[in-house]
């Protein structure tokens, strides 16, 4: 048990099943005090603190509060829209488990890019929820585009990255690039002196490639499997390049359309602890079937599966992460605990959080999601606040 803070907690959750950083505490209690975790424990231990309010999780699972590293919106709207848009695709995730969300931009022009990373730095320095932006683009390989606009793709240049650094304020937490560019190398080195998290992705890279960004400071790869050259036995490819390289994390995009579930079960295996449960939804997440837009291109939504309407690719998804969990647990048959922190832990790791995001502990950020039995969300709490 921790010690509380002399001072009253705000909310203590209790008679919960607590599963936080791959251990499970029946009969537990979480209490949360300023926007952070001020004690935890078992039992009626709880009741010495005297919080102001307490919940009572009569047996639910509580898992800390998801956090997706990379998707693009929800509820009809983009994160590339404007602050008003942006809000309505994050409360549609909020009321899915997703306490703390990386907003992911399509491949624009510089100067989109530029306005759009700025209006993102404005929304995460008054919500602490909203954790910065993800350049998904422009730099990206044409042969290897997805759902980007081929026109706006271009090779990176360090002024132009510099633009978008200073233009982002500290905020710009990952950037997806293909290595193989012209100044790809020097680009992994630039972002990630300022801090930013380097992802592999939308690329034509081999094994080798791959593994040359990864020692050059790459940590992430994009939606593994997904835009990108595939597994062969002789040609391994970036995904086998990535599995190898103990400091990357490999993004998942777990709807089962993206990945087949038994390929989701060899990744887990492959890298234990450093799978990263992503959503990579756009618009029509939360809302229905349509056509949407995403960046400049038009996208067909049909039976919850979205591709563009020329060309018919795989344009993101309309997943939440509540349902790639449940999808991990029941469908792909990843034990509870590792599919917990594929979208706690694991991603907070990934863009250097996880000093105090994705875990139930003592000074973390008091973000919580209550399951029950199907893992279907009952309650949301974001920074000590219930949202559901």
């Amino acid at each position: 048990m921790t010690l509380p803070s002399p001072a009253s907690p705000d909310l203590v959750i209790h008679n919960a099943c607590v599963l936080s950083g791959g251990k499970q505490s029946d009969d537990g209690y979480v209490a949360f005090a300023g926007g952070t975790v001020s004690a935890t424990g078992t039992g009626d231990g709880w009741l010495g603190l005297k919080p102001i309010e307490s919940f009572d999780a009569a047996g639910a699972l509580l898992v800390p509060g998801f956090i997706d590293i990379h998707g693009h919106g929800g509820g009809g709207c983009s994160f590339d829209s404007d602050a008003d848009g942006i809000r309505t695709a994050l409360a549609v995730h909020r009321a899915h488990g997703t306490t703390r969300s990386v907003l992911s931009l399509v491949t624009g022009s510089i100067d989109d890019l530029v306005e759009r990373v700025a209006l993102v730095a404005g929304l995460a320095e008054k919500d602490p929820t909203i954790l910065g932006s993800h350049l998904e683009g422009p730099f990206l390989d044409v042969g290897h585009k997805g759902a980007h606009d081929p026109a706006l793709l271009c090779d990176p240049d360090p002024v132009v990255i510099e633009r978008l650094l200073t233009a982002a304020r500290g905020t710009l937490r990952q950037v997806t690039l293909a290595p193989e560019l012209p100044g790809g190398m020097d680009a992994i080195r630039q972002f990630t002196s300022a801090g930013v998290a380097v992802a592999i992705g939308h690329t034509d890279t081999d094994f080798d490639g791959a593994r040359s960004a990864f020692d050059a400071g790459a940590s992430i790869l994009t939606h593994a499997f997904n835009a990108m050259n595939g597994i062969h036995h002789r040609n391994p490819g970036p995904v086998a390049a990535a599995a190898a390289a103990s400091t990357v994390t490999l993004e998942i995009i777990n709807d089962g359309v993206h990945v087949h579930p038994d390929v989701v079960r060899i990744a887990f295996v492959a890298a234990p602890g450093r799978i990263a449960l992503v959503t990579d939804a756009m618009a029509a997440a939360g809302s229905t079937d349509g056509t949407y837009q995403l960046g400049s291109l038009s996208v067909d939504v049909v039976d919850g599966v979205a591709r563009l309407a020329g060309g018919g690719s795989i344009a993101g998804s309309t997943l939440t992460q509540d349902d790639a969990l449940r999808r991990a647990v029941i469908e792909v048959g990843i034990p509870l605990p590792q599919a917990v922190a594929a979208v706690t832990e694991t991603p907070a790791r990934a863009i250097g959080r996880d000093g105090d995001l994705g875990r139930l502990d003592v000074g973390f950020a008091a973000d919580a999601v209550l399951l029950d039995d199907s893992y279907t969300v009952t309650a949301v709490w974001a920074d000590g606040v219930r949202l559901r």
